[in-house]
């Protein structure tokens, strides 16, 4: 079955951040996706951390060569099944509700083919 949404995330070298940003995907209270991860040749331990996520919705793809970010997420739209895409980075992090959310956008406002919501910038005190 076709999942509602494909959630891309390129990662290149995010070591640091890249298992809050799967949490936070795999936290959605809206389940129905598959997580796309393209990884761009990492040099970290970004993708060993990333496949180190026992779910069945996560696949990660293999950039042979560095392509950048666009070219990573046009890996990433190739590769989805579902009619609805959610482009994440691989250092952010979605609340609970992002998922829902953007899913009653789409429903309420049928014409529209692109969809944003508000953020937060997160700083730590030196």
């Amino acid at each position: 079955m076709m999942p509602k949404f494909s959630v891309i995330i390129p990662l290149y070298n995010k070591a640091n951040y890249i298992a809050a940003t799967i949490n936070s995907v795999l936290s959605q209270s809206l389940g129905d996706f598959e997580l796309l991860i393209i990884n761009d040749c990492s040099t970290d331990d970004s993708v060993k951390i990333a496949k180190g996520f026992n779910d069945p919705r996560i696949k990660i793809i293999e950039h042979k060569i560095n392509k950048g970010l666009s070219a990573s997420r046009n890996t990433g739209i190739k590769s989805a099944l579902a009619q609805h895409i959610a482009f994440l980075d691989a250092d952010d992090s979605w609340k609970p509700e992002f998922l829902k959310s953007i899913d009653f956008l789409i429903q309420e406002y049928d014409g529209a083919s692109l969809f944003a919501t508000n953020y937060e910038i997160l700083l730590k005190n030196k």
